[in-house]
């Protein structure tokens, strides 16, 4: 009996499909169409046998693999007016192909759901109720929009609610699909723990991801394809300092899957003990699971002289010979940061880190380095300026140099929490790309760096008119500070207090130097161009030949200490070496250098050209433009912060009178030509 209802079910719905296609037109159906028929039956009946418990409904014509699924439904070739297979006739009327076909690719595919290869599109088919009005009649109500779940057919309204259901699903064990019928794209091997993933690849290591890994409020194992470069950065900055001692305790302190921490183990090796922690549960197994895909050795009790840390005590081999080891631990970041030191910390959190910067500089030792990612672009930007003060403890504005000023206050933020454990920070690397904001800083201990970084900290007067700007020193008057009249010219006041801010340089060339020589060895060729231009954007200079000439061997100096390089092992002598302070008078000379050397920092800020372009005149090519700066004697460079910025130590003015001396009127070149053509017309 059960078989017979199968067979009817599946011969109903392929005459309804027939429907749909435009198929039904009276004839009497052919011996292959009658084969087909059969076919469909015997294949519902094989079903039937396969499983009898359980009866299998057919998938909604919503659910498809490709977006040519929805494109068969109707006979986009044929002639004349077609119907929207997920629309009604009232929402949508009968239209040609072209406009059918844009219209089932911008409305119902664009916004899918994808829950193992399959996409389930929004369906505006009655096959829900009709929502009530303010009334209380259903009958005048409207239908909702819905998706159709792939796993158990039930229709949810909302995408992130369909999202949270299939969660629930794949926490269940329930990652089968219901309904009956082969999958054009085949399903991934499910995990040892049930769970439905996809195999990723990047930079030599494999990772495993659940459906929703994509949705960082919805899932616990969130990655993110588009912060590959931000990983590479900071892979780049902990081999930097892997060349300086060896080996290195690192922190992932947030996991997710594991990636940043098992690139790390994975290709430095001997020269790094990463740990990875996180506080979810499911991160952890994910995490322990990818190390197995690695050949890395999973390690969760002691290490050294450390105590056991926990439940996770117990490691597990994989079978070979392990490549690396990781430790792997379910903790809370602020809780670990307390308890054990650690030379690098990588903190990744979604959103601001804030959070976790006293816990950070409280335990990491001396020269160590910690990695901040902060992606709450919307405080960082300005377009949540409550946020911003309860955050960081600053105000700002939107401004042109908006992104600068992003970084340059999560240093600040940095900086108080590195002063109040009487320490003091040198910025490595500052960068503002897409949507994150990444800060690379060396920990300097003691009261006396703790002074002199807090020194650095300074608010900002912005002239919101003409956008001159200007650090404000202790003492100044803020209406004599910035350069411009606009103040006297305008009616009211015109300048702004922004900040405190971090005033000190955003770059160390000679750290950014080596982090080019890790990328090359790395193979990392997706950022190399990257760091070439952040190099010359330090040194303030267009000139490439710095990046490879004779001074990209020098050591590198930050704040008194010596770090030395790969090349110049001949050069420093045994008091030297690598990640060890200088004493006595050579200590002195070095600060005295440093100070002397202060003017020669790169400028802070920059100019957009097409900010400050005039009116009715053809702005020169940027290129060319900052060839004319060079030439009338000032510094200048390209700025990564802004494709259109220029960064240079000229005033606002002195920027305006190069621009408006090498602009072209916008009539010249239409007097020229109408010129000409009348000079050949005469001839």
């Amino acid at each position: 009996m059960a078989e017979l209802k199968e067979a009817d079910a599946a011969q109903l719905h392929q005459e309804d499909v027939d429907i749909k296609r435009g198929d039904g037109d009276g004839d009497a159906p052919s011996v292959g169409d009658q084969a087909a028929e059969q076919a469909v039956k015997t294949e519902a009946a094989a079903d039937s046998d396969a499983k009898p418990s359980t009866t299998t409904p057919e998938r909604h014509v919503s659910i498809q693999t490709i977006v040519e699924g929805l494109e068969v439904l109707v006979d986009l070739n044929g002639a004349g007016r077609k119907s929207c297979p997920l629309c009604p006739e009232e929402k949508f009327k009968a239209c040609y192909s072209h406009k059918l076909r844009r219209h089932l690719q911008n409305l119902h595919w664009k916004v899918y759901v994808e829950f193992e290869g399959q996409r389930m599109c929004i369906c505006h088919l009655p096959c829900r109720n009709l929502k009530p009005s303010l009334s209380g009649d259903q009958a005048s109500g409207r239908h909702v929009a819905h998706y159709h779940c792939v796993v158990c057919s039930v229709t949810i309204a909302r995408k992130t609610d369909m999202v949270s259901h299939l969660k629930r699903h794949v926490n269940k064990g329930e990652t089968e699909a219901s309904y009956s019928g082969s999958s054009d794209v085949p399903f991934e091997e499910p995990a040892p723990s049930g769970q439905a993933y996809e195999i990723m690849k990047e930079l030599g290591t494999n990772v495993q991801l659940l459906p929703n890994h994509t949705t960082p409020q919805k899932s616990d194992t969130y990655f993110n394809r588009k912060m590959k470069t931000n990983r590479q950065l900071v892979f780049c900055a902990l081999a930097v300092l892997a060349e300086e001692r060896n080996p290195l305790e690192c922190l992932d302190a947030f996991g997710a899957t594991g990636i940043m921490g098992l690139q790390w183990a994975k290709h430095l090796r001997n020269a790094v003990k990463v740990t990875i922690t996180d506080i979810s549960d499911t991160c952890i197994k994910m995490i322990k699971e990818n190390c197995e895909l690695n050949h890395i050795r999973v390690d969760g009790g002691s290490r050294g002289s450390r105590g056991p840390r926990g439940p996770d005590g117990a490691g597990s081999e994989v079978e070979g010979a392990p490549i690396a080891t990781v430790e792997v631990v379910k903790m809370d970041a602020n809780v670990t940061m307390h308890l054990w030191p650690f030379d690098y910390i990588h903190l990744d959190p979604f959103g601001t880190a804030v959070n976790y910067l006293d816990a950070a500089f409280r335990n990491v030792r001396n020269l160590g380095i910690i990695s901040v990612t902060s992606t709450d672009t919307g405080s960082l930007y300005s377009k949540a300026p409550n946020v911003t003060l309860r955050h960081y403890g600053c105000h700002i504005v939107r401004t042109e140099y908006y992104r600068e000023l992003a970084a340059r206050m999560v240093v600040a933020t940095m900086a108080r929490a590195a002063a109040r454990c009487n320490k003091g920070i040198e910025v490595l690397l500052a960068v503002a790309l897409e949507h994150f904001v990444l800060v690379v800083v060396r920990v300097l201990r003691g009261p006396t760096q703790a002074d002199e970084s807090a020194k650095k900290l300074r608010k900002l007067v912005h002239c919101q008119w003409c956008e001159e700007r200007v650090f404000l020193k202790q003492g100044n008057m803020v209406d004599d500070t910035l350069p411009c009249n606009c103040h006297g010219s305008l009616p009211g006041k015109t300048a702004v207090q922004l900040g405190p801010l971090w005033s000190g340089p955003l770059f160390n060339t000679g750290f950014l130097r080596r982090m080019l020589s890790a990328a090359v060895q790395h193979s990392m060729d997706d950022i190399q161009a990257l760091v070439k231009n952040l190099i010359c954007e330090s040194d303030c200079t267009t000139l490439k030949s710095l990046v490879h000439g004779p001074s990209s061997l020098t050591n590198q100096v930050e704040c008194g200490v010596v770090i030395k390089t790969l090349q110049s092992g001949e050069e420093s002598g045994p008091a030297e070496q690598s990640g060890k302070r200088k004493t006595g008078e050579e200590s002195g000379n070095v600060v005295k250098r440093m100070k002397s050397d202060g003017s020669l920092d790169h400028p802070p800020f920059y100019y957009s050209i097409h900010r400050h372009s005039i009116r009715g005149m053809n702005m020169p090519k940027l290129n060319k433009f900052l060839q004319y700066l060079t030439e009338a004697g000032f510094r200048v460079s390209r700025t990564h912060f802004d494709p259109t910025g220029v960064r240079t130590d000229a005033t606002l003015e002195q920027f305006k009178s190069v621009l408006t001396k090498y602009s072209v009127p916008t009539n010249t070149n239409a007097t020229t030509t109408q010129t000409s053509v009348s000079t050949e017309n005469t001839l």
